[in-house]
């Protein structure tokens, strides 16, 4: 994990990046916008945490998509439906922690994260 090299205290701004990285695309928005040059662990954290199930619900969704086309099965909607739902539980459960300022890990994937993105 990187060190914490260039970052500040400031409270407010790696809340308020760490909130909007949660949603979407404003990741991008929140990383070279908000955060760049204002880093904070909290932010640092809560970046690379959203970044990975960022990327979970975009495989989740092709993988979806391409096994489906091949057999349609309501059966394996219901599976694919059941990930994103998982996932979007995942994702309130981080999108709470950033709100209240807490580097809390999201289930099953929170540590993950951590290590996979180190260069953020």
């Amino acid at each position: 994990m990187e060190t914490n090299k260039n970052f500040t205290t400031t409270t407010e701004d790696g809340k308020a990046a760490s909130i909007v990285s949660y949603f979407g695309i404003l990741w991008l928005v929140a990383y070279f916008a908000m955060y760049k040059d204002k880093k904070t662990d909290l932010s640092t954290y809560q970046l690379r945490q959203s970044l990975l199930i960022n990327i979970l619900y975009v495989i989740v969704g092709i993988a979806g998509n391409i096994v489906l086309r091949i057999i349609p099965s309501v059966a394996l909607g219901y599976v694919f439906s059941a990930l994103y739902l998982v996932l979007f539980i995942i994702w309130i459960i981080g999108l709470i922690g950033a709100i209240q300022g807490q580097k809390k890990p999201m289930p099953l994937i929170g540590e993950k994260a951590q290590t996979m993105f180190p260069n953020i």
